[in-house]
């Protein structure tokens, strides 16, 4: 599947998941893959946004997948800043997809989605929703994000190489303490070391939502742009999911658990945000036929690891 032919650019390669999917690809360098990432580190950062340094990124790298991960990810800023959210996550996905089919028309183009694209369609059904519902976005964010997979779809049928995908909650070790896992399972650290009397502050329980290992995610990346049996075009588009939801709630009764302490958990007034989606969960089958993926991860596993990390920080 693999040969030293493949050279995989990587956008937004220093964020979160970027960082993991580096690391996935380099594991696989043994197998003989080649790794062209633009990114990466501080002073060769390009801004997705500067056009003509995309096409002069793709260009030199010549790259025979593209895996496009650079984004205003996090749905707060996307609110505090729409204007800068589109520019980032339109605009600049469509200056990678246009650099692409004019420099490697024949690289696959692997976009990250999101979820958040389906916004009240999680409404109609209790079930997992599928590739077909309609995007339906309630935010800032999932508005930029389902745009941009439209766009993409589209592109397809100019010649794109795409396969899109849609993403549910994903978290690992390193996230930032501004989502939701990592910022409760870096104050029960911070309990754990005394750094932090015995209560959590938390905003709303209730919500559930289908959440995934991110490093089973970029697992699905890396067989998008490797393995060249994964079907590209325009109805290329997947949910990564587990099928299974988490209330918010459980997740933090999990970690506190796993701490072994008394802890206090109180609602914070400044935490609470309106809740338009009470459910969120995906259908993983299509993912499943067309890649052979499926999560690997426990998620209570990743629980474990989320924890950890933060305990070590201290």
């Amino acid at each position: 599947m693999m040969d030293r032919q493949h050279r995989i650019l990587v956008t937004g390669a220093g964020g979160f998941v970027g960082t993991l999917l580096v690391r996935h690809l380099a594991a696989r360098d043994s197998n003989g893959a080649s790794v062209a990432v633009f990114g990466a580190r501080e002073g060769e950062a390009v801004d997705i946004c500067d056009r003509e340094a995309v096409e002069w990124a793709v260009k030199v790298a010549r790259p025979t997948a593209v895996v496009h991960l650079a984004a205003m990810a996090a749905p707060a800023e996307a609110n505090r800043s729409p204007r800068r959210a589109w520019d980032v996550n339109l605009t600049g996905a469509m200056n990678v997809a246009e650099a692409v089919l004019r420099h490697a028309p024949e690289a696959r183009f692997v976009n990250a989605g999101s979820s958040e694209a389906y916004g009240d369609a999680f409404l109609s059904t209790d079930a997992p929703l599928t590739e077909s519902a309609p995007l339906q976005p309630t935010s800032v964010y999932g508005a930029t994000k389902a745009a941009a997979d439209l766009m993409v779809g589209q592109m397809a049928h100019d010649g794109l190489k795409s396969v899109r995908f849609r993403p549910f909650n994903h978290t690992a070790p390193r996230q930032a303490d501004t989502y939701v896992v990592s910022a409760f399972a870096r104050q029960i650290a911070d309990i754990m070391a005394g750094k932090q009397a015995p209560v959590v502050a938390v905003g709303s329980l209730e919500a559930e939502r289908d959440f995934l290992d991110a490093r089973d995610v970029v697992r699905a990346y890396a067989i998008a742009a490797l393995d060249p049996s994964v079907p590209v075009g325009p109805s290329s588009v997947y949910n990564l999911a587990s099928g299974r939801a988490w209330r918010i709630g459980d997740i933090l009764d999990h970690l506190v658990e796993l701490s072994g302490r008394d802890i206090e958990v109180r609602v914070d007034p400044a935490r609470l945000r309106p809740n338009l989606v009470p459910r969120a969960v995906g259908n993983p089958e299509a993912a499943s036929r067309a890649l052979g993926w499926r999560p690997e991860i426990a998620f209570e596993d990743t629980l474990r690891d989320v924890l950890r990390f933060w305990r070590r920080q201290g």
